[in-house]
């Protein structure tokens, strides 16, 4: 299996490492006839772009993407989409220090244990810089799931220990959420987070948080069972992003702790049927499972969310190691985030995109209708 690539039917590889001369994607199998111009892959790319204040790090990337193949006249041809973009703000030299010393909480030692070697520059291909190619894919499917009418959208839920409003709760407002540093929908505690996450920056530290994210408009029945199931291919690919540590659905590991007359979804009559089936849609009660029954979708939203690990690349003294196996105390210098979830939404969103798009277009050889 290629490390770099995922999707049976639309597949994504990306490339390129941190300070090397670009990063970007291919994407095969996206149907033709598409609506795609490069604004829209820009669009997106500018929601995870470093350099955007607040806990952002100040590394000034334009992320400029350049559509090398797959597209004319702003629609795709069917072709393999190829999106380049360069990297023009690399501070390489901030590096040389990491170049024989392994950060702690970061894939140093792990990656050099694998291949032998490593690219010390910024994390190279373990970098976030990687999710720039990712973004880009995610734009491609996002026109794909546009056109069957499904939306994806995602929102920093919690950060530096601070919750939002989820959206049954008073004061969730996601339009907020693309007004604030951190896509909070909430302006209050935004705020609080905010005020937090500065005075650790200041103490050279950084924090974890929780980004959710919610699908409207999936049909029923999305997902290919047993080991290709809608919440595992979903869950693999989410927890494929860096510094996720944890993701759940619905209830969750809530539902650990409760019992099935409290989380069962009551079934509601729909008074539709469900398109092209003939069979009875239904509605729910509740969406304690979020929107997944045995691995297959249930035509109600699907709910996840997605735990990340505190920034690693922090700039208080540290202990480690290096490559002589001697006790090396570590300060890291360069430009990192404190908190990683506000860039880390429009990366949600499109690894979640990718499958959805993957798993549309499988779905297409599952009757004969």
């Amino acid at each position: 299996m290629a490390g770099s690539s995922t999707g049976l039917i639309f597949t994504v590889s990306t490339f390129g490492e941190s300070h090397g001369p670009a990063v970007g994607c291919v994407v095969d199998g996206c149907p033709a006839g598409l609506p795609l111009t490069r604004e829209d892959i820009r669009r997106d790319l500018a929601r995870r772009r470093p350099g955007g204040g607040g806990p952002s790090t100040s590394r000034m990337e334009t992320d400029e993407p350049e559509i090398l193949s797959g597209v004319f006249e702003g629609r795709t041809l069917g072709s393999p989409i190829a999106v380049l973009v360069r990297n023009r703000d690399a501070h390489s030299a901030d590096y040389d220090e990491l170049r024989h010393t392994y950060r702690p909480g970061h894939a140093d030692w792990s990656w050099e244990a694998k291949y032998g070697l490593r690219d010390h520059r910024g994390g190279g291909r373990a970098s976030a810089r990687e999710t720039v190619g990712r973004v880009a894919a995610g734009a491609v499917a996002r026109s794909f799931l546009a056109s069957q009418g499904i939306s994806v959208r995602a929102w920093t839920a919690r950060a530096a220990g601070i919750s939002a409003p989820g959206p049954a709760e008073p004061g969730f407002d996601l339009d907020a959420a693309e007004m604030n540093p951190l896509r909070m929908p909430c302006r209050n505690a935004a705020e609080k987070a905010l005020a937090i996450l500065d005075s650790l920056r200041s103490q050279g530290d950084s924090a974890g948080g929780i980004v959710a994210c919610e699908v409207q408009g999936l049909p029923p029945g999305l997902g290919e069972p047993v080991f290709g199931k809608l919440d595992a291919r979903i869950a693999g690919a989410i927890l494929s992003i860096g510094a996720v540590k944890g993701i759940e659905f619905g209830a969750g590991f809530a539902a650990a702790d409760g019992r099935g007359s409290e989380l069962n979804d009551r079934p509601l009559p729909a008074n539709r049927d469900v398109p092209g089936l003939g069979i009875p849609a239904m509605d729910f009660a509740s969406n304690h499972a979020g929107g997944v029954l045995g691995g297959l979708s249930t035509g109600q939203s699907l709910v996840f969310r997605a735990a990340f690990k505190p920034v690693p690349s922090i700039s208080r003294s540290q202990e480690t190691l290096d490559s002589d196996g001697k006790i090396r105390v570590l300060s890291i210098a360069g430009r990192h985030d404190v908190c990683v979830c506000p860039r880390a939404v429009p990366v949600v969103e499109a690894m979640t995109a990718i499958v959805l798009a993957d798993l549309l277009l499988i779905a297409r050889s599952n009757r004969l209708l």
